[in-house]
């Protein structure tokens, strides 16, 4: 029994160890291809970002921009491999799953993805742009904003990231509830606590401006009550 359980590690460590190598082949093939583009989505995002006459960022040490354009471009490496990055994971858990297991963890995978893209992509195309609008609105003829590249797409960074894990809520409530780790009632009556945590951690996310925090606090609410929802259907045998 022993020497089965050995066999039996030493095979799962294996095929851990090739979809880890996997994973880390398709990045490098893809790092490239990120660098390249590195500079244009910069480009964009700042151009998007920024009002007209205030859409111009700066550097302040000669290997800030390069650097940056290294990170962005590992980030969309990840973005492009993505795909292939869930199939390889996919493809080592799913031995060990059962049918219903299996369908569950499918499901919660694209509603997942889907909704860390669609946090990621309200942050850009909204909220973002309304907080630099916000933070220039403090500029007079005395005080002018001189803003650098690397704080400015560090900041969309982390606020893309905050906006794409707290839009997985209604997951995690889901979750919760169907496998009997919190009831649906007991999560009802606490919504006065959910809110208080929900702004705590909207505040841990976002920078120290209010404005950001409601935004992020706010869809968030009511990603809860969407989960809240789904929830109440039976579950299906």
């Amino acid at each position: 029994m022993a020497d089965l359980d050995q066999e039996s590690l030493t095979y799962h460590l294996s095929e851990l160890r090739k979809t880890i190598i996997s994973i880390v082949v398709c990045l490098f093939v893809l790092f490239p291809i990120g660098y390249f583009l590195a500079p244009y989505c910069i480009d964009w995002l700042v151009r998007w970002s920024f009002p007209v006459d205030n859409a111009q960022l700066n550097f302040f040490s000669p290997m800030e921009v390069f650097i940056l354009n290294l990170k962005i471009g590992f980030v969309i490496a990840l973005i492009l491999g993505f795909p292939y990055i869930i199939y390889k994971i996919w493809q080592f858990l799913l031995p060990a799953l059962y049918d219903k297991e299996k369908k569950f963890v499918k499901t919660a995978v694209f509603c997942s993805t889907f909704l860390f893209v669609l946090g990621a992509a309200m942050c850009v195309g909204f909220v973002l742009p309304l907080i630099i609008k916000f933070s220039m609105s403090f500029a007079t003829e005395q005080i002018k904003p001189i803003l650098g590249i690397n704080n400015f797409v560090v900041l969309s960074g982390w606020l893309m990231l905050a906006f794409g894990l707290m839009f997985q809520f209604p997951i995690a409530i889901y979750f919760l509830v169907r496998f009997d780790i919190v009831s649906l009632e007991s999560l009802k009556n606490k919504r006065p606590y959910i809110v208080v945590i929900l702004l705590i951690i909207a505040a841990i996310l976002t920078p120290p401006d209010v404005v950001s925090q409601i935004l992020l606090f706010i869809p968030t609410y009511l990603l809860f009550e969407l989960g809240l929802f789904f929830a109440k259907f039976p579950k299906q045998k």
